[in-house]
């Protein structure tokens, strides 16, 4: 059995409720550079696969928005926020006030690039801002990096390493809830990847054994 699924549906709970902390966090500061209440949640967290990973973000052929970091500190490992293009070019159009803006239309502009940037940026510096407080341990992301590319192309990237001691991650749902005005929600993925011994630091700094 993997590090990772030591982890126990209690620890997943703490994952998840560290998670909707970060998400609040998030929705604040997206909702000041949106001009727009949002409201976010992180309805689940689980143990998935690689391959589970790359289907939940739509097969490894499909072409998304990511943006990647490394975790550093008194835990490290890789994390990912991944949406689909369809979200990535929403999200754009309401930060840079561009209604025309196409996702599929190349070359991108420096300016969409940056706000996907910040939007992942913002996202992932939250929940690991949480994940920090939670646990009163340093934790910090490294500079972030954006692509957009196919899952498979992008995935394997953090899976050079990790994939030597174990094939799973922990999956990270993310629902983005927009005001009564637009109907429909905004999801994407957090896939957690963590580097040995992440888990063991975390949950012993919250009194809580893997063995539990």
């Amino acid at each position: 059995m993997s590090f990772i699924e030591k982890v126990n549906l209690l620890q997943l709970d703490i994952l998840k409720e560290i998670g909707n902390i970060g998400a609040g966090n998030a929705a604040t500061a997206l909702s000041a550079i949106l001009n727009r209440k949002i409201d976010m949640n992180v309805p689940n967290a689980r143990v998935v696969s690689f391959d589970e990973m790359m289907e939940m973000a739509g097969g490894a052929d499909h072409v998304v928005a990511s943006v990647f970091l490394r975790i550093e500190g008194d835990v490290s490992g890789s994390m990912f926020f991944i949406l689909s293009l369809q979200v990535a070019e929403y999200l754009i159009r309401q930060m840079t006030g561009d209604g025309t803006f196409l996702i599929d239309s190349t070359p991108y502009t420096e300016l969409a690039l940056s706000c996907l940037l910040e939007l992942g940026n913002i996202l992932s510096g939250s929940y690991l801002s949480s994940l920090s407080d939670f646990t009163r341990l340093n934790i910090y992301p490294s500079v972030p990096s954006l692509s957009i590319d196919m899952v498979g192309a992008i995935i394997s990237y953090g899976l050079l390493e990790l994939s030597q001691v174990s094939d799973t991650a922990i999956v990270i749902d993310t629902v983005l809830e927009k005001d009564q005005h637009f109907a429909e929600s905004i999801d994407g993925h957090f896939f957690l990847l963590p580097d040995p011994g992440f888990f063991d630091t975390i949950f012993s700094a919250l009194g809580v054994s893997l063995n539990d």
